[in-house]
């Protein structure tokens, strides 16, 4: 039996999509046959000079071997995880350190244009273009992820889509009068644009936002400001069953983040036969997202979005028949080809070579 450690960076009390994905892999190597467990150091980012303590920390730790025993492979995630050694080291890439790379410049990172950020800048980004290049097997999450490694540290990675954690449970159901938006609640994932474009929807539709995090307390804020109690609610950390049943009654998932990883929530809308409404700016959204058959793109301001909403709300035929369209396309994403793909390079490194 083979032994395959997935390599986790955890930042304490925080559980999105990436432990989630993590958790999902462990589940599928072992239904497969393998031996499987997780290895999870704690993370912060804050202030930036852990940075670098983490990539140590990474780079240090001993993986090859346990309790006498060799680990066949390693699969690391996200930053700093892949900075780890072993031989038959496999990166699927959730991401990079984003506020250093293309966040930086923008409202959502916390680095600045100093001497010392932009030298910790260049720093994070050689370091992860020497570990990635020592991978067997460089895989993403998205087509997005791929690009990014590409522009930033000229790798290039295949895209291996995996399905959402609940594609078993979902279900399909009468469409009621909500879209629904599901995310943590960080300013990155601009759930502040959605409520924004719902001052300017045509009642009753309304809008449920379910998820937590940092930014909870300004949306709630903006809800009131704008009138909008009592048709926007947000709902905060809901279980596994009550999202189910969200999807199914819903109209659509309105989801609208700024350069998104992946995005595994659009599959999720698309497995509960619901459409998907994004923003052009939304990143892994829109690998998915077909303008106008399976859910709208439009452009990430309030009136665009708006006018999307409403076209959805006021044919109900047409968004059907999208949700439709959406299950068709999420259905054939499957654990089986990520399993392959991943342990695949790990066990075949005599064929793939050594990238360093």
């Amino acid at each position: 039996m083979q032994r395959v450690l997935v390599l986790e960076a955890q930042v304490p009390f925080v559980h999105g999509g990436a432990e989630i994905l993590v958790r999902q892999l462990v589940g599928a190597l072992r239904e497969r046959g393998f031996e499987a467990e997780i290895v999870s150091i704690p993370f912060r980012d804050d202030p930036r000079d852990q940075l670098m303590a983490h990539a140590a920390a990474w780079r240090l730790i001993d993986l090859t071997m346990s309790q006498g025993r060799p680990v066949d492979a390693v699969i690391a995630t996200k930053f700093p995880t892949y900075l780890v050694r072993h031989p038959a080291k496999v990166t699927w890439l959730v991401h990079q350190h984003r506020a250093a790379y293309e966040l930086c410049g923008t409202p959502y990172s916390n680095f600045d244009h100093t001497v010392t950020d932009v030298g910790l800048r260049d720093r994070l980004v050689q370091l992860d273009t020497d570990a990635l290049a020592e991978c067997v097997g460089l895989f993403s999450i998205a087509k997005t992820v791929s690009a990014r490694l590409e522009k930033y540290n000229g790798l290039s990675a295949e895209a291996v889509y995996h399905p959402p954690k609940l594609a078993s449970r979902l279900k399909n159901g009468q469409a009621g009068d909500y879209l629904l938006t599901v995310t943590r609640l960080e300013h990155v994932k601009r759930v502040d644009l959605a409520i924004e474009a719902f001052a300017r929807v045509d009642p009753p539709t309304k809008l449920v936002i379910a998820g937590d995090g940092s930014a909870r307390l300004d949306l709630e804020a903006q809800v009131k400001r704008l009138g909008l109690t009592g048709r926007v609610t947000l709902t905060g950390r809901i279980t596994d069953d009550e999202l189910i049943e969200l999807y199914a009654g819903s109209m659509g998932l309105l989801f609208t983040p700024y350069d998104e990883d992946y995005g595994y929530v659009t599959l999720e809308s698309f497995l509960s036969h619901k459409p998907v409404i994004t923003a052009a700016d939304s990143g892994g959204t829109l690998e998915f997202v077909i303008d106008g058959t399976n859910g709208f793109v439009a452009a990430p301001d309030p009136d665009a979005l708006a006018d999307a909403i409403n076209r959805l709300a006021g044919d109900r035929r047409r968004a059907a028949a999208m949700g439709d369209a959406g299950f068709d396309l999420a259905r054939g994403i499957t654990w089986d080809g990520v399993v392959e793909k991943l342990v695949g390079a790990a066990t075949d490194r005599s064929a793939t070579g050594h990238r360093g």
